[in-house]
């Protein structure tokens, strides 16, 4: 008895854990580039699951990123690094431990990440990581394009 009241409890838990643990292979990268802002995304599409988001009016030449998940986020000075390349912007931290800031499209830590290397925000004692795999460059170039002027 105390087996089966523990498997039907165990399935009425399923869900709920199945939702907040998307497996690996369900996140992607998805380019929205039809509506204003263009946006791209890290995601498990369907689902509110984001880890990341780049959105950019078209031809302003700034993406904004924002980084989910993590421990609560601290707003500060950030120091982003791509490849050799560094910058410093301002973070702001956001809802649910996200992480904002904005940088240019046209600076050398953005052609850096969009060349392949992993994008790292660092404020304080904080490191997040944005890596966008070979298989989702051309959405990430494509996102660099419709941001520039």
């Amino acid at each position: 008895m105390i087996a089966i009241l523990a498997a039907t409890a165990a399935l009425a838990l399923w869900p709920q854990t199945a939702a907040a643990a998307p497996s690996e292979a369900a996140w992607t990268w998805t380019l929205y580039s039809d509506d204003t802002p263009v946006v791209l995304a890290n995601e498990v599409p369907d689902t509110a699951n984001l880890r990341s988001t780049l959105e950019c009016e078209p031809g302003s030449n700034v993406a904004r990123l924002t980084v989910y998940g993590g421990e609560q986020a601290t707003p500060g000075m950030a120091r982003i690094t791509a490849g050799s390349a560094a910058a410093v912007a301002e973070a702001q931290a956001g809802r649910g431990g996200s992480l904002k800031l904005a940088l240019r499209t046209d600076h050398p830590v953005f052609a850096a990440f969009a060349a392949g290397g992993p994008l790292g925000v660092a404020v304080g004692e904080q490191r997040r990581t944005v890596e966008v795999p070979a298989a989702h460059l051309a959405k990430l170039r494509r996102f660099a394009e419709l941001c520039s002027g």
